[in-house]
């Protein structure tokens, strides 16, 4: 009995259906709609519509050409299967199974063939318009002028041409792989494959069709293999454990690959001949296909297997010595280590040189403010509105003041929205009236007053300077116009409604000195004209706010200021930059500009390192207010090409070029016009002079250089000279890496002060300092400087400088608990400072403390200080003038033969003086028995530490202090004056105190 057909959906149910989907597509397509106009107002705002039409008309054409393409294919072959149905098929249980999805299908099968085709065209064009960035490189990228060492291809052929290249591969072999299943299913649908019967089991007609998709498969498999050959050298070499084509690579598998597209060629060629031309079966087609599957496995698996396994690894060292070379100079040239200077220094000088004290280049520029910490001080002392906040960290820039130039802790009085009472956080409040901030607070990063900042610019009137005179009479940076309406703390829902008719001035500009208020109304260029009932109620619908159309407040002079933070507007605007996590403000021209850094990046450079940027530039300071975190991508290849800025009042975002030899950023300028970046030539003067080595490029130069400052391959293989970038000082548990430093200072073989970022570095698995890592820029280019310690330094790393400056000196450890003050306030430690001065390191750390009463904020209360090897030569100063007199005291003292460095060798407590060298007195009556008390009190801790009872421990520690304490005295009162000793022998010094990790 023959199966009737489905039944026919009811006219109701037909017309439901048709009213939901177009529903759907109406609010789908209002919305798509909506964006992309206010897209377009934004970017006309900016004046960079070309990026807008550029991206958009890009997009459109890949959805288009891919989306119709994939959709053809897929429809010309569901058409040409039932074209090549046969006209008779025999009868059988399953093709009476068939009849009745024949019947259901057939009657419309032009409209079934459009809808599948459709969906898989919809489905690849929205995959494909994702790709319009390697497209625009593959169309206007250019040469690099360097070949690859194995191919001889230029590099350019890597990074932009690749990409897209194996891209169209995989939709191809997409099309193919669909058209193949549509074509199978069509054929066995209408009887052309059968499962059952007598006869033969598929027709000569679609034998011919199927094999032939099957043989363009195969060709397209011979394609990858010769792209796979280059895509080589952008491999894992794991027996180098680095990156790029190695020994069993090159070898084995290069020509493997090469063998293998041979013999795809000739499988496609048998499958065609044997299917259709000669014995028209399946046989031997399918042989052809298992002999390529066999060969992919043994020749393009197995026999590399074995070079890698019986050749490579008895001698990786040799062998892979040519390839370790190759991926050393691509990384060093892929990320801008070419031309870093490595200078050997000694550091062999242990004691502080009488010329600290007289130093103006490195001591006198000393930063004392860390901007982690007095980010809390700017907040309370110049916030005077509780909704005004600078952020958790501050910024560090340098200005010319009085013709002298030094650093400064600069920070912006932003409107922080989160911090708005309720009362203040209705939408007229919200959106109208706390519009903007106020001045760009600054401070001299190496004076302090009274433990606070000195600050020197920002001010909102006489009212709110510090106290005690800790503020300049006058602004020193002066800013034609300090209103911000863009920062930092500006999130994706905070726009302003600027520009009022009349005089009437709602904004909320600032407090007076008399008490009262300032209003303001916006005069910018900044912003989106919303007069008209039109744009009112498209950001209405785009904000999905009815005060749009119902407020009086918004007016038909209103405009509209939206994506305001100046890292979504470079991002917006250039959005194949990858920009750095911390913009920072500077004064330029009496204007407040942000400026942001932007990096262009490629994943296929050969033989570079690939680096995970959100990993590499992750530390202690990441995600802490307006320092973001980088997303997760994989890059080779990394240039600070772009300088963008964004004026703080109205907005506008300039793009200047850095580094004008980059091939990838002239393809992303050509790709847009080709004035979209500005040349270098037009940066003004006074823009360069705020230019600093970005953070976030520098973080992976530094942590490539641990690795990639060994050229020798051999070196290089054995890793025994590789460093690594210690963890935070005062918290070496944490994991978290110790950030970088911006300092106004001279470093060895400098002809003078530079502002530069600085780092430094320990040996892999030990804590002595290996080297200091510096960046800067130098007549406009950048300059990388790496001070190499010798390989048995003494000279200790920052953390263990900093456990020996707070743990191992009693005296200083005792200051220090006292500051605490039994736990009503906690010291706070800020950035320990490595310098190199005077064939030594001199360390600076201050010492803030902060009471825990409510809204306290950090007093820089000490500073630490310790020459030589970090234990030898330390004070804890009142200030940073008394911690340099000290010092060079304690090194006076030491040349003249008066005092053993402090945290010597243990005094001996009687019988004879050792032997070899200069002899020390023998310790008698008190003196003698408060040392032995101090040998007991050492060995208590030690025991204490070995059996990790920290209750004992404790007790240990406190009675060490006591018996150091003790100490001291008897030794006060037994050599009263150290100047009245002429027998040249120096008095005594208590045993060091032992670090809490010294037996860990």
């Amino acid at each position: 009995m023959r199966s009737s057909p489905l039944p026919r959906m009811s006219r109701r149910g037909r017309v439901t259906i048709g009213v939901l989907i177009g529903v759907f597509l109406l609010f789908t397509l209002l919305g798509w709609g909506v964006n992309a106009w206010t897209d377009w107002l934004w970017f006309d705002e900016v004046h960079y519509t070309q990026v807008f039409t550029g991206v958009l008309a890009t997009r459109l054409q890949l959805f288009a050409l891919v989306g119709v393409g994939l959709a053809v294919i897929i429809a010309g072959n569901l058409w040409l299967a039932y074209r090549l149905r046969p006209r008779l098929r025999p009868h059988s249980p399953e093709q009476a199974t068939l009849e009745r999805y024949r019947m259901l299908l057939s009657p419309r099968l032009g409209t079934w063939i459009a809808l599948v085709s459709a969906v898989v065209g919809l489905f690849a064009g929205l995959s494909a318009q994702s790709r319009w960035g390697q497209w625009l490189l593959f169309r206007n990228g250019g040469s690099f002028g360097v070949k690859d060492p194995e191919f001889g291809v230029d590099v350019g052929f890597y990074v932009f041409q690749l990409p897209f290249w194996r891209y169209l591969l995989g939709v191809a072999f997409t099309a193919v792989v669909l058209a193949l299943l549509g074509a199978l299913a069509v054929h066995y649908l209408y009887g052309g494959v059968r499962l059952q019967g007598v006869g033969d089991r598929m027709t000569n007609a679609a034998r011919a069709h199927l094999s032939t998709l099957v043989a363009v498969f195969v060709l397209l498999k011979a394609v990858a293999y010769v792209l796979d050959q280059r895509a080589m050298l952008l491999e894992y070499n794991e027996g180098a454990k680095l990156y790029g084509a190695g020994y069993a690579d090159v070898n084995a598998l290069l020509p493997a690959k090469e063998i293998l597209a041979w013999i795809a060629v000739v499988v496609a060629v048998a499958i065609i001949v044997f299917s259709n031309a000669w014995m028209r079966n399946l046989v031997w087609p399918g042989i052809s296909l298992a002999l390529l599957g066999v060969s992919a496995v043994a020749i393009g698996g197995i026999y590399p297997w074995a070079v890698q396994t019986f050749e490579v690894k008895p001698s990786a060292r040799d062998k892979e010595a040519p390839y370790i070379q190759r991926s050393i100079e691509a990384t060093r040239a892929a990320y801008g280590l070419t031309g870093a200077k490595s200078t050997a220094y000694a550091a062999n000088n242990l004691v502080p040189p009488a010329s600290l004290a007289t130093d103006t280049s490195v001591v006198q520029n000393l930063r004392l403010l860390d901007p982690q910490l007095v980010s809390e001080t700017y907040t309370q002392l110049q916030q005077v509105r509780g909704f005004y906040d600078f952020g958790p960290k501050l910024d560090i820039d340098r200005y010319t003041v009085d013709s002298k130039t030094s650093d400064y802790v600069v920070g912006v009085r932003e409107i922080n929205y989160g911090k708005l009472t309720p009362q203040q956080s209705n939408w007229i409040n919200r959106h109208t009236v706390y519009t903007h901030g106020y001045g760009l607070v600054a401070a001299p990063a190496n004076r302090i007053c009274n433990g606070l900042p000195y600050f020197v610019s920002g001010f909102l009137g006489d009212a709110d300077k510090a106290a005690q005179g800790c503020a300049s009479a006058t602004e020193e940076i002066p800013a034609q116009q300090p209103r911000i309406y863009y920062g930092e703390r500006m999130k994706a829902d905070d726009y302003a409604i600027v520009g009022q008719t009349g005089d009437r001035h709602v904004e909320f500009d600032r407090p007076t000195s008399t008490g009262g208020e300032q209003y303001y109304t916006y005069t910018g260029e900044g912003g989106v004209k919303i007069g008209s009932f039109t744009r009112r109620l498209l950001y209405a619908l785009k904000e999905q706010e009815s005060n749009f159309l119902l407020s009086e407040n918004v007016t038909k002079d209103s405009k509209l200021l939206y994506v305001r933070n100046p890292r979504d507007r470079v991002e917006k605007v250039a959005p194949f930059l990858t920009l750095d996590g911390d913009p920072y403000p500077a004064v330029v021209n009496g204007r407040i500009l942000w400026i942001v850094d932007g990096y262009t990046t490629a994943a296929t450079y050969p033989y570079a390192e690939r680096v995970n940027l959100q990993a590499e530039t992750a530390d202690e300071l990441t995600n802490r207010g307006a320092t973001f975190q980088l997303a997760r991508e994989n890059v080779n290849y990394m240039r600070n090409s772009v300088k963008a800025t964004v004026d703080a009042y109205d907005g506008t975002v300039r793009l200047y070029a850095f580094d004008e030899t980059d091939p990838v950023l002239k393809a992303w300028n050509k790709a847009f016009g080709g004035d979209l970046v500005l040349p270098k030539d037009d940066i003004p003067a006074e823009l360069s002079e705020h230019f600093r080595y970005p953070a976030d490029l520098f973080k992976v130069q530094r942590n490539l250089l641990t690795r990639f400052h060994v050229t020798d391959p051999g070196d290089f293989y054995s890793g025994q000279d590789f460093w690594q970038v210690p963890n935070v000082p005062d918290a070496p548990d944490s994991g978290q890496k110790q950030p970088p430093y911006y300092l106004f200072t001279q470093f060895p073989e400098q002809d003078g002060p530079r502002f530069q970022l600085t780092s430094a570095v320990t040996p892999n698995g030990r804590q002595n300092l290996a080297a200091l890592i510096s960046g800067s820029y130098v007549d406009g280019q950048p300059r990388l400087q790496v001070l190499e310690l010798p390989d048995q330094t003494r000279t200790a790393g920052p953390v263990q400088v900093h456990q020996q400056m707070t743990n191992t000196n009693s005296e200083i450890r005792q200051q220090l608990n006292w500051l605490s003050s039994s736990n009503q306030a906690q010291v706070e430690y800020g950035n320990l400072l490595s310098l190199p001065f005077g064939d030594g390191m001199l360390y600076v750390e201050p010492v803030y403390v902060k009471s825990n009463q409510q809204d306290a904020y950090p007093l820089l209360q000490k500073v630490l200080l310790s020459y030589g090897d970090g234990g030898s030569y330390m004070v804890l100063a009142d200030n940073l003038s008394d911690g340099i007199k000290q010092l060079v005291e304690q090194g006076k003292r030491a040349g003249n033969g008066n005092q053993p460095a402090p945290g010597g060798s243990p005094p001996p407590t009687g019988g004879t003086p050792p032997t070899g060298g200069t002899s020390q007195p023998v310790l008698t009556g008190e003196l003698a028995q408060a040392a032995e008390k101090v040998q007991s009190a050492i060995a208590e801790v030690k025991a204490a530490q070995t059996s990790g009872d920290f209750e004992r421990y404790g007790r240990a520690l406190k009675a060490l202090d006591e018996a150091m304490a003790a100490f001291q005295q008897a030794q006060a009162a037994a050599n009263p004056s150290p100047a009245a000793s002429s027998s040249g022998s120096p008095p005594a010094s208590p045993p060091p105190a032992p670090s809490p990790s010294s037996n860990g």
